[in-house]
């Protein structure tokens, strides 16, 4: 299988949770950059520091850390500013990873605040942004099948739970859009991780009540444990990897779909 390495990567979402692990094996398999962007500027600088100290011993590949605030109506100019800045050397990118996220919307369709602002407010990040990106990333990615976009959405788009009903919605809207995507941008490969329920900050900053919760799901799996960020990572990795993949969708879920 083709190698990453000496390639231009650029992860949003990149400072915590999936995207971290992310940008972390793709230094170790050997990218020439890693761009990781995030809304706080405070906690990027924290990890592109972290990310470079982890890895220096083994790795020669840079981090270089960018703002861009994926929540704002003019996510579209934001969106392109970071992509220009990326690729501000002339290299243009060999792939991007989106991960980035914000606070679960979980809500009954029955609640009366459950309206048309709640349920944009909720695709904001989810949905909008990547279809945006998607829209620019072509100007900066290398037009050839080695290149790549990916994606995320979630196994809650196969198997619903109660009061779900949004994120599920944008979630499977996810594959339809990378389907199509993978026809309107080729040859650049366009494809989707869908992660099942995995340790991250997602579910909030209380770490102990993170792991205990993911020790409950995890009981219910069929091995035994949820997710880790390091493991739904290598799907990231092999969807760069493989320049054989387009229009497809990976899940990483320890068997959920399968109870």
């Amino acid at each position: 299988m083709p190698s990453i390495a000496g390639t231009n990567v650029l992860i949003l979402g990149g400072t915590s949770g999936i995207g971290y692990a992310v940008a972390q094996a793709a230094l170790r398999e050997g990218a020439a950059q890693v761009h990781i962007s995030s809304s706080n500027s405070t906690r990027v600088a924290a990890t592109v520091s972290k990310l470079k100290s982890s890895s220096s011993s083994t790795t020669t590949g840079d981090v270089i850390g960018h703002t861009c605030d994926l929540s704002t109506d003019d996510v579209e100019r934001r969106l392109e500013e970071l992509l220009t800045a990326v690729t501000s050397s002339g290299d243009k990118l060999d792939h991007i990873i989106y991960t980035a996220g914000d606070a679960l919307s979980i809500k009954n369709v029955t609640d009366p605040t459950f309206d048309l602002a709640y349920i944009q407010k909720a695709g904001q990040v989810r949905f909008f942004a990547p279809l945006l990106l998607a829209k620019l990333a072509p100007r900066y990615l290398k037009p050839v099948y080695s290149s790549s976009i990916t994606f995320t959405s979630g196994t809650v788009a196969q198997r619903p739970m109660p009061d779900w009903t949004v994120i599920a919605s944008y979630s499977a809207g996810m594959e339809g859009m990378v389907r199509s995507l993978a026809l309107d941008l080729k040859p650049i490969r366009v494809n989707l991780v869908s992660p099942g329920a995995v340790g991250t900050e997602m579910w909030g900053d209380d770490a102990a009540r993170t792991e205990a919760m993911m020790g409950e799901i995890g009981r219910k799996m069929p091995l035994g444990k949820a997710g880790r960020p390091e493991e739904v990572a290598e799907a990231y990795v092999y969807f760069m990897r493989d320049w054989n993949a387009t229009g497809s969708v990976v899940s990483s879920n320890s068997g959920g779909l399968l109870v």
